[in-house]
Parts: structure tokens; C-alpha cells; sequence
């Protein structure tokens, strides 16, 4: 028999694949029903692929392949999402240019995707760092500015000093850079922000039809954070405080209010004896990032402004405080505290003995705040009403009055997407000597990043050193023109990426009307969960507002959506600093990459993960020798009923598990038909339907049988096996056989036996006869298809 060679074989086929272009998907062909096959694009930030690569990619590709087997219109593109800090970080660490290290890893991994027998459509990939792509990127930035959805504020922004830029909220990790670890502070700075909060209800409501895992929904729905309640309007002198909140109802038990520090009314209303305690305290929260401030643990603390407010449901006056546990960033900046029905404001008005009112009758609010609803209580009006009718009746009489309204709050923030670093795409804006904005035109985009500057930052964009970027500008514009000088966040170059794979990489159109309708939204969006509060927002949030502007036709851009488990060494996940790096190329070089891909599938579900051990990809090597050998030498059908039950029964049972992407379960149905098939043999049509179910978990390996099969053309261009119910259902059956409860045999039996039959043959067994012999047998016992039994004595 001859050895199986998986490095001959896989460049083999690779090879033939490649001049062959049978990967090549032409997506103006509807002869199919189209699939849409998409996992989320690396960053190039290093120039191997680790084991989480792996894991991600090569199962994906093979749910693609069974799904092309199955008869879809296949696309399954790849390209690499290249701007942004790793590519940078790695550029200040080595002295390399982005440029220059990102063109060399790119071709680097995409070698090395090949390698493990992916079938993507590499003409349509993209690479987000080169013009081509990111003019697009700053088009997409004119399209929000051109329908109001952009604009450039002043505010307090958190700030890495190590990264020296912006974070977005969703990057900070309990108060650190998600990336270096740094603590984050809080600075003022005039920056750009999309109005992702006009779509707030849009991306709740969307969440819905979506066959998504429910736990990224509950984030995505924490993180909108719609909350229904009334905006109150409290008077200090000839201004204003407005408040939101959930609970109108309780206004009656207002006894203090909380403004952010930063509000701008503070200044404004502080009394002489309170400004050095409150300009102190100011100074003290400035550098506190708002997840720091927030914590619902830390120990509350604040500083009385010496104002009073009026309380307009009974005019009494309210002392105004500034705590840090107010922001600014959400809601109106100002909070009314009820501390009988709020844990914090509880907390917070025993530590400073503020005055603390029961307006919701259940239990002694001055040794604890009663939160849940009930009934109302020292309200006047109110009284006797359950909460939900007390707070309808509390927004008619605000509103009746003038007073406040009903409102829909939501936690989400608008997306900041300015960053201070140089390897990103320019944000697409000049402005005129006096310092207004003006968009850059379309016909000058890409708007190149310049290339005359040092890109490690020192606390300004890095950008602002470039002279042939001020020249360009002054060229094009006019004398004293500037131009911006902030990147975008790289997360708006992924929240489109999926429509340019469409575009074939054209210049002219961002994306073809009619093939975006044909093969949106994406089928199945392969990527792990900590993107639910990122890129898997922005990314909605960008797809509706193109819908809104006409250039696509459908509400979602991702259909289904499956975040594949983790990899772990000895338990605990896998990291350079912990020197746990698993590295595939070793393995892939002795085992072949098919043996590989199989082992990281067999080590549990795919959206459950697994521990590696070195050790276990062994047994799948032998698998593969078992199965190739099986496959490829003539073998004698010994019994054509058993191995057509068998056959038939493999298919049910690979198909149900790769159609529930438990693909350790479908690899071990190939395994025990492999071990039983010596028994009964296998025809030729037999394996020819075996091989094509193994095509999608071990490509190269199914490719090479089926040729010696004497096949012509790619399995992949051949349908998915079918199985006959009838046939998956064993013909015989195994009883057990007990004399006083104890096992004594086992009868192989027709599975239509009757029970006389099953009896008489049980008596025969030699074993049996030995306990039965000189016994009276007392009772005898039939459970049909599992057990005979006697009672002796």
C-alpha cells in the first residue's frame, strides 16, 4: 500500500487549485443561491500565523466548502486590516516603516493562508493601509459629514500617554489602554465623532431578526443602554439644571442634586467660601478616566457648591454638589439624587448626612434604600399609585407644567474616531485662514498620508509635521489653507471592508448596486467576542446610515454571526509573555496542514475550543494514514447490507454535526466507520460518497482519493452526498443477556426479532447454559431491542 505524503500532496493541489482558479468566484453568476462566507480580517501587525489564526480560519473555510458541496454560490474573501497600532507600535520598536513591514507581512500571510488550504478569492482581497482602499475610507468620512452625521467638538477624551492618543470608550479596559496596559487619563481636545447615536434605536431594534449568539446581543443592548424615564428642568436663579431620569416618580424624594464637574453651569453658581474646594476637586477628577469614575465599588466622594436648587414639584430648595460619578458624556451632565430609592445616592447622602425622604413605600429607608417599585408614599398626588402609573402621572403634570418631559435616554456615546497617530487614513478635511472646516472633494481623494514625517508620537498628530502635506494643501486650496492633521480610528477602515471584497477593486465605485444586493447580507461572519461592542456595532451602525444615503439595499450586514472558542496550552490562554505560543509551522511541516486543521476541529466544538497537547494530533495523523489507505487500495464488500447501513448512517451523522459546526463529533463518524469498514468492506460508489464527506475537513486529502478514484474533476465541484433514512437504521441489534441481573452474554439478533426468537437464541450461548444448568428458571425477561433476562433459583 502506498504511504500517504502530505507535503507532496498539499503542493500538489495547491498548485493545481491555483492554476486551475477554481477558487475564483465570479459574482455577477446567479446560476447558484449565493453564500456569502466571511471571517474577520487579521491584523499584519506580526509576519507568522499562530494557532488562533488557525482555529479561526481553517474551520471556516471548511463549513465554506461543505456549503459549496451543498450546492450555494460560494465567496470567501480575505485581506488584512493594516492600519492602525499594532502595525505602528511594531515600527517604533524596529525603526521600519509601516509601509515597509506591513507590504512584507501581508505577502508573508497570505503565503501562509495559502499553506493551509483556504479557498480564498485572493483578487478581491483588500489591504486597508494602501490608497487604493483607504480612499474609500475617507469618502465614506465625506458621506457622514455631507449628511450631518460628523462633527468636531471640544470635550474631555481619554488619553494613553504611552500610545500618546485618543481612546474610544470601548478601548479602555478598567481604566488601562486595551493595548499597552497604561493607565488612562482624561484630556480636553478638539475632535471629530460620528452620530452613532441617531441610529441608538435603529441598532437595538435590528438586534432581533438576527441569528446571532444571544450573549452578544445582551452586550450590544447593554452598551445602547436605552432606558425610558423624564427630563426634569431645576432652577438655579435665572438658570437651568436639567436632569434625566428613570424614575419621575420619585421627585417627591429629591433631596440634593449632582452635577458632572465639568458642567458648565458649575463656574457659573458656586459660591466664594466653596471655589478653592471645588476648583481642588476639579484638579483632583481631571485625572480620573471615566470608567475610574464610574465604578460602582469605588467610595463615593464630592463637594458641596454652596447653591440650591428648586425642587419644581414642591419648590424646596435642593443643595447642588459635584461628584465625580457624574459624567458629562452621558445624559445632561446633572443627576437629582433620591438617595430612600438609590444605592448610590444612599451612599453618597449618609457619607455627607444629606437628607433622606421615603417616597416609595417597602421598609426603613434610613438604614437602607428601597429600589424596587411599589407603592407611592408622602407624594401628594401620587400617593397610593403602583410606580408604573406614578410615573406617568409625574411626566403629564412636568409636562402640563412646563416643567420637564418624557423622555428615551440611551447610554451609547457618539463614536469618536480622531486619532493622534501617523499610520492611519487623513481624515478628509482643510481648513480656510479663519479655521473653518471645509470637506476635501472627492476628486482629490485618496488624500495621501505623507510620508516626510516621524511617526512615533510625541502628544501632537504626527501628521502636523509634514511640509509636503501644508505645501499640498496650500497648492490646491490657497495661501494660509491647513489640513487636518488626525487619523481615522482604524475601526472605521473594518466597518466596510465586507462591501469592498464586492467592489473587485474598483476605483470608480465603492460598491456595485447589484451585486451588493445579490450577496448582502454576509451569510455567515465568523470572529471572536470581544468585537460585540466595537467593530460588530460600528460596523451596523455604518451599513444603516449607507442604506440611509442610497448606496445599499438591505437593514443588516451580517446575517449570522459565530465566534469561534479559544485555544488554550495546559488551561490557560495562550500569550508571548507566558511563553505558552503554540507555533503551527512545525507541525504543519512533519503532520501536513489537513492533519493540523483536523486536530484544532477535534479538540472540541468549534465555538467551545479546546486545550492543545502535542500528543494528540499524533492520533489524527494515523486517522489520516488509516483512512487514505482505506480509501485507495481494493477492498471486497464482505457484507453489502452492513456497509450500506454504515455508509448511509456516517452521512447523517457528519452532515447533522458540520450543520451545527461540531466538527470534533463529524471527524469521529468518519473514524469509527473507518475502524468498522474492515469488516464489511466498501464498494467503489460507497467511497467515492465516504471521501466527499471528509473533503471539507481535510481538503488536499480528499482531492487526492478522489483522483485515484479515477474522478476528473475537483471534488469541490461535486455535490454533497445524501443519505437514505431508511438506511441509517442498523439492520441487527445487540442484546444483553443476564441470568439474576448480572451480564452473562450478548446475542447479535435481527432488529425485527420476536421475543420467542431473542429467548431461544440467548439459551444457546455456551456462557449462558453454564448458569442455567440444574437451575429452575423462575421468570423469563424481554425488553425489546436491549435486554433478556432470567430470574433462576
Amino acid at each position: 500500500m502506498q504511504k500517504y505524503n502530505p507535503s507532496e500532496v498539499e503542493k500538489k493541489w495547491q498548485e493545481k487549485w491555483q492554476n486551475e482558479e477554481l477558487y475564483k468566484v465570479d459574482l455577477s453568476d446567479s446560476s447558484k443561491p449565493k453564500y456569502y462566507n466571511l471571517v474577520m480580517f487579521p491584523y499584519p501587525s506580526g509576519d507568522k500565523l499562530h494557532v488562533g489564526h488557525w482555529y479561526n480560519y481553517a474551520p471556516a473555510d471548511s463549513w465554506g466548502r461543505y456549503m459549496r458541496m451543498k450546492g450555494f454560490h460560494v465567496f470567501e474573501p480575505m485581506g488584512f486590516d493594516s492600519f492602525g497600532l499594532p502595525a505602528e507600535n511594531y515600527a517604533i520598536k524596529t525603526g521600519v516603516h509601516p509601509a515597509e513591514s506591513i507590504a512584507h507581512n501581508t505577502e508573508t500571510m497570505a503565503k501562509q493562508l495559502s499553506r493551509i488550504g483556504v479557498m480564498y478569492d485572493w483578487e478581491k482581497s483588500v489591504t486597508t493601509s494602501t490608497p487604493e482602499y483607504y480612499k474609500w475610507t475617507q469618502w465614506l468620512f465625506l458621506q457622514m459629514y455631507n449628511n450631518s452625521l460628523s462633527y468636531k467638538k471640544k470635550g474631555l477624551v481619554n488619553w494613553c500617554e504611552d500610545c500618546q492618543t485618543v481612546l474610544a470608550n470601548e478601548q479602555v479596559q478598567d481604566g488601562k489602554c486595551e493595548r499597552s496596559g497604561t493607565d488612562v487619563i482624561q484630556k480636553p481636545l478638539e475632535q471629530w465623532y460620528w452620530k452613532i447615536t441617531d441610529y441608538s434605536q435603529r441598532l437595538l431594534d435590528g438586534l432581533e431578526g438576527l441569528d446571532w449568539p444571544e450573549k452578544t446581543k445582551l452586550m450590544q443592548q447593554h452598551w445602547i443602554g436605552r432606558s425610558e424615564g423624564a427630563e426634569v428642568e431645576f432652577e438655579v436663579g435665572d438658570e437651568k439644571i436639567v436632569v434625566f431620569t428613570t424614575r419621575p416618580d420619585t421627585l417627591f424624594g429629591a433631596t440634593y442634586m449632582v452635577l458632572a464637574p465639568e458642567h458648565p453651569l458649575v463656574d457659573a453658581i458656586v459660591t466664594g467660601n466653596q471655589k478653592d474646594a471645588v476648583e481642588a476637586y476639579k484638579n483632583e477628577v481631571a485625572g480620573k478616566s471615566e470608567l475610574q469614575r464610574s465604578e460602582l465599588e469605588k467610595d463615593k466622594s464630592g463637594v458641596f457648591t454652596g447653591a440650591y436648587a428648586k425642587n419644581p414639584i414642591n419648590g424646596e430648595d435642593v443643595p447642588i454638589w459635584i461628584a465625580d460619578y457624574v459624567l458629562m458624556s452621558y445624559g445632561t451632565g446633572a443627576i437629582m439624587a433620591v438617595p430612600g430609592h438609590d444605592e448610590r445616592d444612599f451612599a453618597f447622602a449618609k457619607k455627607y448626612e444629606i437628607a433622606i425622604k421615603e417616597v416609595v413605600k417597602g421598609g426603613n429607608v434610613e438604614e437602607e434604600p428601597f429600589t424596587e417599585p411599589g407603592e407611592a408614599v408622602n407624594s401628594d398626588f401620587l400617593n397610593g399609585l403602583k410606580t408604573a402609573e406614578a410615573k406617568k402621572k409625574m411626566i403629564s403634570w412636568l409636562e402640563e407644567n412646563g416643567k420637564g418631559k418624557g423622555l428615551v435616554n440611551y447610554r451609547l456615546r457618539d463614536w469618536l474616531i480622531s486619532r493622534q497617530r501617523y499610520w492611519g487614513a487623513p481624515i478628509p478635511i482643510v481648513y480656510d485662514p479663519e479655521g473653518k472646516a471645509h470637506p476635501i472633494p472627492e476628486e482629490h481623494l485618496p488624500w495621501l498620508l505623507p510620508t516626510d514625517v516621524e511617526f512615533k508620537p510625541k502628544g501632537t498628530s504626527p501628521l502636523a509635521q509634514s511640509k509636503e502635506l501644508i505645501e499640498r494643501t496650500e497648492k490646491i486650496f490657497g495661501e494660509g489653507w491647513r489640513p487636518e492633521v488626525d487619523t481615522m480610528d482604524t475601526f472605521v477602515c473594518s466597518s466596510f471592508y465586507y462591501l469592498r471584497y464586492l467592489a473587485g477593486g474598483s476605483d470608480d465605485t465603492f460598491v456595485d448596486p447589484e451585486l451588493e444586493k445579490e450577496w448582502m447580507p454576509v451569510d455567515m461572519y465568523i470572529g471572536g467576542p470581544e468585537h460585540a461592542c466595537m467593530h460588530l456595532i460600528y460596523a451596523r451602525f455604518v451599513y444603516m446610515a449607507l442604506k440611509d444615503f442610497g448606496f445599499v439595499s438591505h437593514d443588516e450586514p451580517f446575517q449570522r454571526l459565530v465566534h469561534q472558542g479559544l485555544v488554550t496550552k495546559d488551561g490557560a490562554k495562550m500569550s508571548k509573555s507566558k511563553g505558552n505560543v503554540v507555533s503551527p509551522d512545525e507541525f504543519v511541516e512533519k503532520y501536513g496542514s489537513d492533519v493540523f486543521r483536523m486536530y484544532l476541529m477535534f479538540m472540541g466544538p468549534f465555538t467551545d475550543g479546546g486545550d492543545w497537547n502535542d500528543q494528540g494530533i499524533t492520533g489524527i495523523a494515523r486517522f489520516v494514514e488509516r483512512f487514505y489507505g482505506l480509501m485507495t487500495s481494493e477492498t471486497e464488500v464482505k457484507d453489502e447490507d452492513a456497509a450500506m447501513r454504515a455508509v448511509h448512517g456516517t452521512i447523517k451523522r457528519v452532515t447533522q454535526d458540520i450543520e451545527k459546526l461540531q466538527f470534533n463529533t463529524a471527524i469521529a463518524a468518519l473514524m469509527e466507520l473507518t475502524n468498522g469498514a474492515g469488516k464489511t468492506g466498501l464498494s467503489l460508489d460507497q467511497k467515492k460518497m465516504i471521501v466527499r464527506l471528509i473533503a471539507p475537513l481535510a481538503p488536499h486529502l480528499a482531492e487526492e482519493i478522489w483522483e485515484q478514484l479515477g474522478q476528473k474533476e475537483s471534488i469541490f465541484n461535486t455535490s454533497w452526498p445524501e443519505y437514505n433514512e431508511a438506511l441509517t437504521v442498523s439492520s441487527t441489534i445487540t442484546l444483553a443477556v443476564q441470568v439474576n441481573g448480572k451480564l452473562r452474554g450478548q446475542v447479535e439478533a435481527e432488529a425485527n426479532i420476536t421475543e420467542d426468537a431473542a429467548i431461544e437464541s440467548a439459551m444457546q450461548l455456551e456462557n449462558v447454559q453454564k448458569y442455567l444448568e440444574g437451575k429452575e428458571i423462575v421468570k423469563k425477561i424481554y425488553v425489546p431491542g436491549k435486554i433478556v433476562g432470567f430470574v433462576v433459583k
